[in-house]
């Protein structure tokens, strides 16, 4: 008799644990996948994942739970394929590399993690910075509100590179960082770093394959990698199974490091005609990061010390052409992803570069698709996230408008649902 009513109590639990759904109604839902939207249509969440999508708006029972944005366009959580959560860009940013500790980065980058989830970005890939992987893990343990992040942790470069950070300083103070502080010269050391990288537990290879703007250094594109440090570079992370994103603005570094196989070019400013038949040869990405090309040019105009004067040249004359690229890599039908360099402008503006891909001539529903589905193509995850299907995470951004009539809808998030759990519901 009591085993009879232990299993009728199991039963009955069992009942009430399978009822508790949240159905989400949804005006207007772009998948990630489709080329056209679907109107009045139902989302069913359970345990964080997406366990049904239905025609129309389904009631609940019981203790089921209703989300209503009938009148908000619903997608798949956002993702920016590349941020820096460590830190943001401000006047005295180059000072503050002198003064502050990395704890004093830390709790900063509790701020920025939180505003990103916010805004609509429900992951992010982070390039690298002083905190990334532990900031990913504190996420990951529930201990702060955040994106879900894939870190890069200590990006990898060669000696007076756009990732060797004691550029511009005086001797005594410049030393000689090796392949622990991500420093590689020859196929040996860059092998190393890589392995370095892997033992601290990135999640992907941030390389640094020409120079860059925001370094105090003399060249924004000169190849900063020979043919076979490349090669060993890449050869070692898929060795891992990790793939390697590449910082390339200069056409030689960026066609070096696609022949490698570097799964995603970022910024890649000034691609080629043989940088475009690569890209589609080797399969890799174009991540544009238009947002950080035009911030950094307003920054130099409107403040005549925000950057040192080297960084400055470089700020006013690279910035400018991103657009130019973007629009060339589209119509060639070189693959895309969402990326924004977060933390070079202000944490929160990332959905402006939806609005620039757009004005640069993306298809509204590709600007979507490009931090949807293929930035988690991206990623490795496209099994996971980046549409709206029965078994992914339950990755959910509403905003209020037409994003595919009005761009400015990028900037009105409403609600914000990530692995099933509402952070924002306005």
């Amino acid at each position: 008799m009591k085993n009879n009513l232990f299993l009728l109590l199991l039963f009955f639990l069992s009942l009430q644990v399978s009822a508790q759904k949240t159905y989400i109604w949804c005006g207007t839902l772009i998948d990630g996948i489709s080329d056209t939207t679907k109107s009045n249509m139902t989302i069913v969440v359970e345990d964080g994942t997406i366990t049904a999508i239905q025609d129309g708006f389904t009631q609940a029972r019981g203790d089921d739970q209703v989300i209503d944005l009938k009148n908000q366009t619903v997608t798949p959580g956002w993702i920016d394929a590349h941020v820096h959560l460590s830190s943001e860009s401000n006047i005295n940013g180059y000072l503050e590399r002198f003064q502050l500790n990395v704890q004093d980065y830390a709790y900063r980058s509790v701020g920025y993690a939180k505003t990103t989830l916010m805004t609509g970005f429900t992951t992010v890939r982070d390039a690298g910075g002083v905190v990334d992987l532990s900031l990913r893990d504190a996420i990951n343990q529930g201990l702060i509100v955040g994106p879900r992040i894939y870190a890069a942790g200590t990006f990898i470069g060669s000696t007076g590179s756009h990732a060797d950070h004691t550029n511009g300083m005086r001797d005594d103070l410049m030393g000689d960082p090796g392949p622990v502080e991500g420093i590689a010269n020859g196929p040996y050391e860059a092998i190393k770093a890589v392995r370095e990288n892997y033992k601290r537990g990135s999640d992907v290879i941030k390389i640094m394959a020409t120079g860059g703007v925001l370094d105090v250094s003399t060249s924004g594109t000169a190849p900063q990698f020979t043919d076979e440090e490349f090669e060993a570079i890449v050869n070692t992370a898929n060795d891992y199974n990790l793939k390697v994103m590449a910082h390339a603005h200069g056409t030689e570094g960026i066609n070096r490091a696609l022949r490698a196989g570097v799964a995603s070019i970022e910024h890649g400013t000034y691609m080629d005609d043989e940088s475009i038949r690569l890209f589609k040869e080797k399969g890799a990405y174009y991540v544009p990061t238009i947002i950080a090309g035009r911030s950094v040019a307003d920054s130099a105009k409107a403040h005549p010390h925000y950057y040192p004067p080297l960084v400055k040249a470089k700020a006013l004359s690279i910035g400018p052409d991103m657009d130019a690229t973007l629009n060339k890599a589209y119509k060639s039908g070189v693959k895309i992803a969402f990326g924004t360099d977060a933390g070079v402008y202000k944490h929160g503006k990332n959905w402006l570069e939806f609005t620039y891909m757009i004005e640069d001539g993306m298809k509204p529903m590709d600007a979507i698709k490009a931090a949807t589905a293929n930035a988690a193509d991206l990623l490795g995850i496209k099994d996971k996230t980046g549409s709206i299907e029965v078994g992914k995470w339950a990755d959910i951004t509403a905003v209020d408008g037409n994003p595919l009539k009005d761009p400015q809808a990028f900037g009105k998030v409403v609600f914000v649902m990530k692995e099933g759990k509402v952070y924002k519901s306005e």
